[in-house]
């Protein structure tokens, strides 16, 4: 499922890869110093798990800041399912670059491949229900534009990106501001057109927050009895406030969850509880 590439994410691709080598290429390759020059290479990546692929322009960014002659041919699209074993592309180019870009590389399409493959079975399992599923902001920091890319190449929809570009009103802005109404109120008087979204724990409180004026509500660990009341309370009461699940879901409860009739489904183990793809650089020296 690939998605378009916004002039702000092209920027993050190109500062993300050139921190990564920094980070581990610092003052040169010493190891990679040891091949002559001139040697060339052709190397192949493969993957041990069944995966949804993502990633490819951080590898493809990786081995053009090292060295634009590098070629690179990838057998498997980008958001592209591939089984385990799967050839995903073969480079080919001087040796020295490929070698020290191998694990820079194989870290970004491990990690974005794992966020997109996890989406990806959250998406199938809640499909036709109607819910989409949402990420959150518990990504890896500096990494937080690369994971929501993958979260959409997985079929998943973003939540906020940050703190500035939607509100969220939890228990402890809600106790500061003196309640759930007066919140809403000042954010409203703030007079901006992002998303204004309230958690509330009780019904009470939901009543409360869609009464406020809020565009939706974050229903914070209701149980499936109560995500339904929920759902029926906002249809009598401002069915054009939408609802969003979160706490205390596991995958095996995404459909029953799904099926009460909540908009989206947010899921912070997309991004923070991932297991990264099994991938291998196999080199062939000529």
């Amino acid at each position: 499922m690939p998605t378009r590439m916004s002039p702000e994410l092209i920027a993050h691709v190109s500062a993300s890869v050139r921190g990564a080598l920094a980070e581990d290429v610092g003052s040169g390759d010493l190891t990679a110093a040891l091949v002559p020059a001139d040697q060339r290479a052709e190397a192949t990546i493969i993957t041990r798990d069944a995966a949804v692929i993502c990633g490819q322009p951080w590898v493809k960014e990786v081995f053009r800041q090292l060295d634009p002659a590098v070629r690179i041919e990838w057998q498997v699209t980008e958001g592209a399912d591939a089984a385990r074993n799967q050839t995903l592309c073969v480079l080919s180019g001087s040796a020295r670059p490929l070698l020290t870009g191998e694990r820079t590389a194989l870290n970004f399409l491990q990690t974005l491949s794992a966020v997109a493959s996890a989406t990806r079975a959250c998406v199938e399992a809640v499909a036709g229900t109607g819910t989409r599923i949402l990420d959150t902001r518990k990504t890896i920091p500096g990494l937080r534009l690369a994971q929501k890319y993958a979260v959409r190449i997985g079929g998943g929809t973003n939540h906020r990106i940050g703190l500035y570009d939607g509100i969220l009103v939890k228990e402890n802005h809600i106790v500061a501001a003196g309640g759930i109404t007066p919140a809403v109120h000042r954010a409203r008087e703030q007079g901006s057109v992002v998303l204004l979204e309230v958690e509330v724990e009780t019904l009470a409180q939901a009543e409360e927050a869609m009464a406020a004026g809020a565009d939706r509500l974050l229903l914070d660990n209701f149980d499936i009895e109560k995500m339904r009341e929920a759902v029926a309370l906002r249809d009598r009461k401002c069915p054009q406030t939408t609802l969003e699940a979160s706490g205390g879901i596991h995958f095996e409860t995404l459909r029953p969850v799904a099926e009460t009739g909540v908009d989206f489904i947010s899921i912070g183990a997309l991004t923070k509880n991932i297991r990264a793809v099994d991938l291998s650089m196999r080199f062939r020296f000529g």
